[in-house]
């Protein structure tokens, strides 16, 4: 039998992660050690005994065979959380393609300890009548600070460092001088930052009773995880109360003395849901996201660690909390693209998510007004479990939608970015004292061109999706690389409006305060919301009525919930609808919903206008008539004819070099070694064409897009791939990224 070595880890927690050591596996151990496994190892000159997490296995040695020590021993606790976060890390680099350390760096949450603050307590050390004794002596003596704090502590047994220092004006020397004649004691601990805001007690909140909508929907969930435990999808309308449930199923899982995460899909979403979660659970609540400072996000896992945290809420990388007793992970929102990676390894957060609650024994609720098309699927396919809410919570009414046809306001001789329609509705929400949000649609934004009299988009002839606008002039399809010149007008009616959308949130708020003079205007996107608390205070700004309009992006339509919000202004749907995207019909659906979903929240009824340049497209009218089905017939038997997912599996190979001729030459040969491995003419390769944004910081980029019915055919051919890129020196200046299914 060959001998057999693991790669391992010493140190988890620290920031390098890269440095691995070689161990020999013995005879007696290899039944017992697979990735992840914590194993006893003898480490340096004096063979000390410590702990060490196998990362990977193999039958060859990187080092002289007589030279490497063996693995003493496998600990009976040989999982632990850290072993299943490492188990995570290898699924993650099998499905989605990267080196061990990629994936490690993704999964591993701690890399860099930071200090922590080191506090103290005063407490009474002596009984009430003689703390008064001292407390007459004092007097007498006129020690006024020491007065101070005998009276704070014959009133309240226990003060903070803070308090004292701060309000009482006392110094350190007062305080040592009364501990050394033993009237008091110091007690230190550790203070952990917290970054969440408390509510105020004003904003406090009775709970709220589930409706009967909601009660079903969560005792089937329950009665799911008694039995085949499958995630479950929660399919409900804007406002339907999808955040009650989950708090529902929270309070059991921690009731059984587990832990829960909670993803959103923006740092937007943030300040909203965590208010909400801490009126009902307190400081079991914490946050993690990016805008934390290093110290803030160290401080958060000690929380975790300590288990003075139960509950975390954030974005993607909050998936990876090292919670020891995982019993629940809930994904918001579950459609939004941002819980897709767009860095190696390029993992999907709700696959991924699915994975570690296999390996944690833990549940997985999804939730969204607009499914994406594959969760959707799963549920038909009997993957996962659906449960809908199709009222809302407490009997306001879904918002009225309007579509205003922009050719037709174009012909009326209004070139502006509002509609006279959206203009006479606004007009209407000031006179009332009501807000209004102005969503523009920026997704797609590279560039698709259309005409702004008839309509007609520019489209590739090959690959049905939209060719978009290069800087040399040129129209270029990214998904087989066809080309044609820049037309100077429309080939469907000579009208010479014919180009791309250009209009920004800013020139958004110009208009509106040109058109509407007293108008308060607030404006939320990339540029205004750069600083720590930069959401926080335009959203809090905005729900205390500082401000009559809100204009944004996608990120002011994600979750937010204001009840004086009547209407909602869609500036440009096509700019989503017609992006190089095969999934550009279900974003443009998705957004729209979810814009007009901010309509009418509270006991006011909302509206929604949509401006659009197709309002016959079918997910502009499943989006006016809020029919999510008959937006996913018509999508699924697209991508059916087309072969795009779910109905069959996408493999993007993304190339970026320095130099565009060793790039082109690194693709074409992928090309052809792809040609030579695949084993079934159903495999079908597309490209490689020019990304959308070709040249990023002198970087040239292509990708070559593979398409298989079955997904394990893309993934044998990535790990193929990977190791004739790796044997493969021509390789070495190109960086080279795998997407499944993007």
């Amino acid at each position: 039998m060959s001998e057999q070595y693991a790669d391992v880890i010493v140190d988890i927690t620290h920031e390098k992660l890269d440095r691995t050591f070689q161990y020999r596996v013995p005879p007696e151990l290899e039944g017992q050690i697979r990735e992840g496994t914590r194993v006893k190892i003898p480490f340096g000159g004096g063979n000390r005994v410590i702990d060490g997490y196998v990362i990977g296995l193999g039958g060859r040695p990187k080092y002289e065979p007589s030279k490497i020590k063996k693995i003493a021993s496998v600990p009976e606790a040989g999982i632990t959380v850290e072993s299943r976060l490492i188990q995570l890390a290898s699924w993650i680099r099998k499905t989605y393609g990267s080196t061990m350390i990629q994936a490690l760096k993704t999964v591993v949450p701690v890399k860099e300890k930071k200090k922590t603050r080191s506090r103290k307590r005063i407490l009474l050390n002596v009984d009430a009548d003689q703390a008064s004794s001292w407390l007459e002596l004092f007097r007498k003596k006129n020690y006024r600070a020491k007065i101070r704090v005998l009276e704070a502590l014959l009133e309240q047994p226990e003060l903070t460092d803070e308090y004292v220092s701060r309000d009482l004006k006392v110094s350190g020397e007062t305080l040592k001088s009364l501990e050394e004649q033993g009237i008091i004691r110091l007690e230190y601990y550790t203070s952990y930052r917290n970054p969440v805001t408390e509510p105020a007690a004003e904003e406090e909140q009775k709970p709220q009773m589930l409706t009967r909508e909601q009660q079903e929907t969560l005792e089937g969930i329950r009665q799911e995880w008694s039995t085949n435990d499958r995630p479950c999808l929660i399919q409900g309308v804007t406002g339907s109360g999808k955040t009650l449930v989950y708090m529902e199923l929270i309070q059991k899982v921690l009731e059984e003395g587990r832990q829960a995460i909670v993803l959103i899909p923006e740092i937007a979403l943030t300040w909203q849901t965590v208010q909400r979660f801490y009126r009902r659970f307190g400081s079991r609540v914490t946050v993690l996201h990016s805008k934390l400072t290093p110290s803030e996000r160290y401080d958060q896992f000690e929380r975790v660690r300590q288990g003075e945290v139960q509950i975390v809420i954030g974005p993607r990388s909050a998936l990876f909390t090292p919670f020891p007793k995982l019993g629940l992970i809930v994904i918001d929102e579950e459609h939004e693209t941002s819980y897709r990676s767009e860095v190696t390894p390029r993992y999907h957060a709700r696959e991924t998510a699915i994975a570690r609650g296999k390996l944690e024994g833990a549940h997985v609720v999804m939730g969204s007004a607009t499914p994406s098309v594959d969760a959707y699927n799963r549920c038909r396919q009997g993957d996962y479990r659906l449960f809908r809410l199709k009222n809302r919570y407490g009997g306001a009414a879904l918002p009225k939608v309007y579509p205003v046809d922009m050719r037709e306001e174009l012909k009326r001789g209004n070139r502006t970015v509002l509609s006279i329609p959206l203009q006479e509705a606004m007009e209407q929400r000031f006179t009332a004292g009501e807000q209004v949000m102005l969503f523009l649609n920026r997704r797609g934004y590279a560039g698709f061109v259309s005409c702004r009299s008839c309509g007609h988009v520019v489209k590739c002839p090959h690959c049905d999706v939209s060719l978009t606008y290069h800087s040399n002039g040129r129209l270029v399809c990214h998904y087989c690389g066809f080309e044609r010149e820049q037309l100077s007008g429309c080939p469907e009616c000579g009208s010479p409006y014919i180009g791309g959308f250009r209009a920004g949130t800013q020139q958004v708020e110009q208009v509106v305060k040109k058109i509407f003079p007293r108008a308060r205007t607030l404006r939320m996107d990339a540029d205004t919301t750069k600083g720590k608390e930069g959401y926080e205070k335009i959203l809090k700004a905005f729900a205390g009525g500082e401000a009559d309009v809100l204009i944004g992006t996608q990120m002011i339509v994600k979750g937010h919930d204001f009840p004086k919000v009547t209407l909602v202004g869609v500036i440009a749907a096509d700019v989503s609808l017609f992006a190089s995207d095969y999934r550009a019909a279900e974003r443009t659906y998705q957004l729209l919903v979810q814009a007009a979903g901010r309509a009418g929240r509270g006991t006011l009824p909302g509206e929604a206008v949509i401006q659009t340049y197709h309002p016959e497209h079918y997910s502009i009218q499943a989006a006016l008539s809020q029919d999510y089905d008959a937006f996913f017939e018509e999508e699924i038997s697209c991508r059916t004819l087309m072969g795009y997912p779910p109905a069959a599996g996408l493999l993007a190979i993304h190339g970026a070099c320095d130099r565009e001729e060793i790039l082109q030459n690194a693709m074409e040969y992928i090309r052809k070694y792809l040609i030579r491995i695949k084993k079934k003419d159903s495999i079908q390769l597309i490209g490689p064409a020019p990304e959308s944004i070709a040249k990023v910081q002198d970087y040239f980029r292509e990708v070559l897009y593979v398409k298989s019915e079955k997904e394990q055919d893309l993934i044998r051919m990535r790990e193929l791939l990977e190791r004739y890129i790796e044997i493969n020196r021509g390789f070495a200046s190109v960086h080279i990224q795998f997407d499944l299914n993007a």
